[in-house]
């Protein structure tokens, strides 16, 4: 594995690093993380990335020692020291080691861990992808925390049914978001999004800015009916960008094709980052 990791106070080369056995991440999936990319290698928008960090450690009522700018110089070191063209650097937040293999010791353990781009299909982009139904709500849906249990099993059960990702549902009938992805539907030439019960996307939040300016931009609960009525779905994360939904189950999307609406947001966002490259 190419890249490197910066644990313990020290960076080394990604396949030497380590976790103590007992620490807390590994034992009781204890800790947050977040996830950036580089276009151009420069991070792209990691002081938000750091903000969302440290409140999904409040979340969890986890220490969080660092300041930002410390983090930011941190995720440079990294950086520089896996010369990367490109690269993700996950930013990892551990429960730290505990003496009883159960309570919080109160330090903290900071990995940041700079590897590869692992691009996504070419055909998801121009073909759109399927994505399956789950009924489930998460424990802290505001904090991006290291327990992906169900992400990972749920995840697991789409895939064998052709699907790339899962839906949150809720109890109410309310589609919150993938289990790795952010939301949009398009209904009636409004472009919506959920805004409750969901972990704040950074790159969805880009694609509301870039659509700022559009009058029809909702904010609000999508139920599942609805959802499965609308002329366009697509999904956002930030190492998807954005991928247009075709079919959820066996239901077809709209024309069952990216729609015009999601092609004009996927094109945004690529004009976007293409020029935050270009100024690296």
């Amino acid at each position: 594995m190419k890249g490197a990791c910066y644990i313990d106070g020290k960076i080394v080369p990604a396949e030497k690093a380590v976790v103590p056995v007992d620490d807390l991440a590994f034992l009781r999936g204890y800790g947050v993380f977040d996830f950036l990319r580089t276009y151009g290698g420069r991070p792209f928008h990691p002081r938000e990335h750091l903000r969302r960090l440290r409140a999904s450690a409040r979340a969890v009522a986890l220490p969080f020692p660092w300041e930002e700018d410390e983090l930011m110089g941190l995720i440079d070191r990294v950086l520089a020291a896996a010369g990367l063209p490109e690269a993700t650097v996950r930013i990892v937040v551990s429960g730290g080691s505990s003496p009883d293999f159960f309570t919080p010791g109160g330090d903290p353990r900071l990995v940041v861990l700079a590897a590869p781009v692992q691009a996504c299909p070419a055909w998801w982009y121009q073909r759109g992808v399927s994505v399956s139904v789950v009924r489930r709500t998460r424990s802290y849906p505001g904090a991006k925390t290291l327990n992906y249990l169900a992400a990972v099993v749920s995840v697991a059960g789409a895939r064998s049914r052709g699907a790339v990702e899962a839906l949150l549902v809720d109890g109410g009938g309310m589609v919150r978001e993938g289990e790795t992805t952010n939301l949009f539907m398009v209904s009636s030439g409004r472009l919506v999004t959920p805004g409750e019960g969901i972990l704040p996307g950074i790159t969805r939040g880009v694609v509301l800015d870039l659509f700022a300016s559009d009058a029809a931009v909702e904010i609000r609960d999508i139920s599942l009916e609805e959802l499965l009525a609308a002329d366009e779905v697509f999904l956002t994360a930030t190492n998807k960008e954005l991928v247009p939904v075709v079919r959820v189950d066996e239901r077809a999307i709209g024309a069952g094709a990216p729609g015009p609406v999601t092609v004009r947001a996927v094109e945004r966002f690529r004009n976007y980052v293409a020029e935050f490259a270009a100024r690296s």
